[in-house]
């Protein structure tokens, strides 16, 4: 079926076949209170702008005010009966549909999958968080899952994908209603297996909820969103949700802390993955080394024997690469099949190469995040004779604590840190690039590299340009993918990969 866009941007099911309120009554085994007469619905939303006719709107408890506020504007709109709390319920006007809940929000994912027929559970579904590598993993699956002869979506940060399709969603996880209208549209289009990033901030909320997966992995843990979580504990926490048997199988990395403590979660039957030497993992990366054209070759040791490599520069893509094998193979799709695409395959915004003809390298990277900006210094050190150049800043509206760390890890690791805006959002500009010289000046002068400030992202860019001699390498990180730098409350076109070129030419 072709799908239609959404008021959203996002696509819903061309048909979907009318449910009644009271079949959603129970949809998660837990009670609901039906008011008012019982009525068909045939898509769902918890947003007023994107109500379709013959919607059930769900009317979520906010910071502010209740959705459910907002309940006659979803009904002038199309919509047919109300999702709710007992809160909720009160501000509904009478003798409309309402189905009452004690969480909306908990709840939300499981009727949204009953309205679209449960759409995951026609396809295999793999779900993958952590920190870093979300991105690198599900590309790689994809490209295996379409050299195996199989029909992938995707669903992440950088994209979502159906076919060939490109879908902006705005979230690396959307909300319930819509991820899993995406996922009944996937099935709908012939898709057998749909790879998928699942965010913390999915789990912590419910996004994700309703989906079964085929196979749940993790790639690590290191410090992020520090703004929306309470803590390192409560960030693990809520990633540990995707391993609380919505899963059928569960593959981690268990090359940190992090890991080792998620596979104790996850249980005896949890398939393990190392990179460092761990004789206990199931799938074992051994003879790690750099290729000439910047990435790694390795021999897989497991449940099968080969040699296979990751084209996306840094060691760590190796965890990646691997840990998109052993998903694979736990789904049946044939490790030796799978491995010649994962070693081939490119992501975008990902360690990702610029070149122009210049006779030294140029990269561009998502790294926004200190484990991932030490990470990247570290994986192109190796392939650089001359000076290592890295542009870097910080966002606003976000975890402030990683600022001058990010500062001080960019100064050791590279010769020359040039320190501007990333996406500054509603916070000043300076006061962030103050936080993050606070941190690279805190470092010895003998144990540093050189320090610059250039507030201008494009000019930063072209003044690292200028510095780079032949043997050099200029890392432009932090932005990766994005097409956008939004700075109080408007968001400007820009790119790296484009602004980089340009100043390559």
């Amino acid at each position: 079926m072709v799908a239609a866009p959404s008021a959203s941007g996002l696509p819903r099911p061309a048909q979907v076949r009318p449910i009644l309120l009271s079949q959603l009554a129970g949809a998660d085994g837990t009670p609901a209170r039906l008011v008012g007469t019982d009525v068909s619905v045939t898509g769902i939303t918890s947003g007023t702008g994107f109500v379709r006719p013959g919607d059930l709107f769900a009317g979520l408890p906010g910071t502010h005010a209740h959705g459910a506020s907002f309940a006659v504007g979803a009904l002038a709109a199309g919509a047919v009966a109300v999702l709710t709390d007992a809160a909720g319920a009160a501000l509904v006007p009478e003798a409309v549909p309402t189905l009452v809940v004690d969480d909306v929000r908990a709840r939300l994912g499981a009727v949204s999958a009953a309205v679209y027929g449960h759409p995951s559970a026609a396809m295999n579904v793999f779900g993958v968080t952590g920190t870093s590598g979300k991105t690198t993993t599900t590309f790689l699956m994809r490209a295996a899952l379409a050299a195996a002869g199989r029909s992938p979506g995707l669903i992440g940060t950088v994209a979502t994908m159906i076919g060939e399709e490109e879908i902006k969603t705005g979230f690396t996880t959307p909300e319930a209603p819509e991820v899993q209208a995406l996922l009944a549209v996937m099935r709908d289009r012939g898709a057998t297996d749909v790879a998928m990033e699942v965010s913390s901030h999915a789990l912590a909320m419910g996004r994700a909820s309703g989906i079964e997966f085929a196979v749940a992995g993790f790639t690590n843990l290191s410090q992020d969103h520090l703004d929306f979580h309470a803590d390192m504990d409560d960030y693990f926490a809520a990633k540990a949700r995707l391993f609380d048997g919505r899963a059928r199988r569960a593959v981690i990395v268990t090359d940190d802390e992090w890991g080792r403590r998620m596979a104790e979660i996850a249980g005896p039957d949890a398939v393990t993955v190392s990179t460092t030497g761990d004789a206990a993992a199931v799938w074992r990366a051994v003879d790690v080394r750099d290729t000439a054209s910047g990435g790694t070759s390795f021999a897989v040791r497991g449940p099968v024997d080969l040699d296979t490599g990751c084209a996306v520069p840094g060691r760590y893509n190796v965890a990646n690469a691997l840990l998109a094998l052993a998903i694979l193979a736990e789904a049946g799709v044939p490790a030796d099949a799978a491995a010649p695409a994962i070693a081939s395959a490119t992501v975008p915004g990902r360690m990702e190469r610029i070149d122009a003809g210049q006779p030294f390298l140029a990269v561009v990277d998502y790294s926004h995040k200190p484990a991932a900006v030490d990470g990247a210094l570290r994986a192109l050190r190796p392939l650089t004779d001359g000076r290592l150049i890295i542009v870097l800043g910080c966002g606003g509206d976000r975890d402030r604590g990683k600022r001058p760390h990010m500062g001080e890890i960019a100064a050791r690791g590279a010769d020359l840190l040039i320190v501007t805006d990333d996406n500054p959002r509603s916070e000043d500009p300076a006061a962030i690039r103050r936080a993050m010289l606070d941190g690279a000046l805190a470092v010895p002068a003998t144990e540093r590299g050189e320090v610059r400030e250039v507030g201008d992202r494009a000019e930063a860019i072209a003044a690292a340009v200028r510095e780079a001699r032949a043997g050099d390498t200029v890392l432009v990180a932090g932005k990766g993918h994005e097409t956008g730098q939004e700075i109080a409350g408007t968001v400007h076109p820009f790119d790296d990969r484009v602004v980089l070129r340009e100043a390559l030419t």
